[in-house]
């Protein structure tokens, strides 16, 4: 495992209650590398935090670690199923007709 990606683990593992539960994964691409995050849906609230502030905090120590290896590190955190917006606003396939 990479230390972008060990560092990401780690930090979202000691925010939730479900640490068993967060997966992630990495790839690299010509815009540099991507760590995508999954965790429990009781969790997304942890993980975004009041307006964002938790999800930007981890996306700059990201974007540090990843100066170390000289790479540019971005953070996509995965709507998980059966979340609250999917409760919120449903699914929207067949919803719209022509």
């Amino acid at each position: 495992m990479e230390p972008d990606q060990a560092f990401l683990e780690y930090a979202v593992q000691a925010l939730v209650d479900h640490p068993e539960a967060v997966e992630t994964s990495r790839t690299i691409d010509q815009m540099g590398v991507l760590l995508t995050l999954t965790v429990h849906p009781d969790d997304m609230g942890k993980i975004i935090g009041k307006s964002g502030k938790t999800a930007e905090a981890l996306r700059i120590l990201l974007r540090v670690v990843g100066m170390k290896g000289n790479a540019r590190v971005n953070l996509k955190i995965n709507e998980p199923i059966g979340g609250k917006r999917e409760q919120e606003f449903g699914s929207t396939e067949g919803a719209l007709t022509a």
